[in-house]
């Protein structure tokens, strides 16, 4: 790129790189960098779980962004596929909430009656129904069931594949191993090793990273989260299945994941084999005959939070600098809806 870029995207990761792709699709000159690989921290550790119904239970602008995103994906990927010519794995399979005690049961259809508000679909299903959709489910301890319909599981290492080729189609500049130290909102301009790089508009979308990297930006900060992961028979579970903070859903490759902690650790990224056997624990309650062995891999990502728990996607004040960070759970599901709203607002 000879002279400055449209647009200077800070963060490889989905958001940053969907935005990126967005952008240079309406014709900008776009710069993309990450301080490592692309795509090698929150978005490739996530499981994929497209899925509202397990993380809304109250209205807020972005809990109605959540579920407009989810109804983007189809569109979205079919896009995204047709450009890079990468296959990704996604499949609508829909969700199981399962109850363990009648308490549980009327928690979950107080939730379904505040996501029922927002569009969030959701039904009371009998135990049979439940062991029908995934005949692996517990057989002794489930009490009550819910079935979300529109849940949705994707591979986000394919949707990472298919947009660094997108935007290597499309002319994006991708810089990686190229970490950015500071942000000068007033100059319009990054440093970046230590030189400095003006665009038309930046765009901090560095995840857990970027509210460090410019002054009067709210602050962001890591939750590190385990996952585990079991190579089974592909087929062997049809429905995502979570019960709480514990899921368990399956790829078309038969990597079944279960997750997962949410830790306040700073970034430690090491992984504690004590959390992992817990974590294998709560899930062979949902599927004690299915996870009979102890997990094939783990591994953690680092979710990038906020305070206040709402992402900080926009204009900063009335500078050259957009944000796109904060999403914590919910990156990859919220990806199409941010790359939106932040193309219309810089390249209309």
């Amino acid at each position: 790129m000879n002279s400055l870029p449209d647009a200077l995207v800070i963060g490889a990761g989905i958001i940053g790189a969907s935005i990126a792709w967005r952008l240079s699709q309406r014709g900008a000159r776009v710069m993309l960098l990450d301080a490592g690989r692309f795509g090698d921290q929150a978005s490739r550790a996530g499981a994929g779980m497209l899925a509202p119904g397990g993380e809304v239970d109250r209205e807020s602008p972005w809990a109605r962004r959540s579920v407009e995103s989810l109804r983007m994906y189809p569109a979205f990927l079919d896009e995204l596929t047709a450009e890079s010519e990468v296959a990704i794995d996604y499949r609508v399979c829909g969700a199981i909430e399962v109850a363990f005690s009648a308490q549980e049961v009327e928690e979950a259809a107080r939730r379904a009656r505040a996501q029922a508000e927002l569009g969030i679909r959701s039904s009371a299903i009998a135990i049979e129904e439940a062991r029908r959709l995934a005949p692996a489910l517990a057989k002794d301890a489930v009490v009550g069931a819910r079935y979300y319909p529109d849940d949705a599981i994707v591979d986000p290492r394919d949707v990472l594949r298919a947009l660094r080729q997108a935007c290597a189609n499309r002319g994006v500049v991708i810089c990686e191993n190229r970490a950015v130290s500071s942000i000068d909102a007033a100059q319009g301009r990054a440093m970046a090793a230590g030189s400095p790089i003006a665009a038309g508009a930046i765009v901090l979308a560095a995840g857990a990273w970027s509210g460090n990297l410019l002054a009067g930006a709210v602050k962001s900060f890591p939750v590190k989260g385990h996952l585990i992961g079991y190579d089974l028979r592909p087929g062997s579970l049809e429905p995502i299945l979570r019960r709480g903070h514990t899921y368990v859903l399956q790829r078309g490759s038969g990597l079944t994941i279960a997750g997962s902690t949410m830790e306040r650790v700073g970034f430690d990224a090491s992984v504690d084999p004590k959390i992992a056997a817990r974590l294998h624990r709560r899930a062979r309650r949902l599927l004690p005959a299915l996870l009979l062995s102890s997990p094939d891999s783990s591994w953690i990502g680092f979710r990038p939070a906020v305070a206040g728990d709402e992402p900080q996607v926009g204009r900063f004040r009335d500078s050259r600098v957009w944000l796109a960070y904060g999403h914590y759970r919910n990156g990859i599901l919220l990806a199409p809806v941010t790359a939106r709203i932040i193309a219309d607002e810089i390249a209309p």
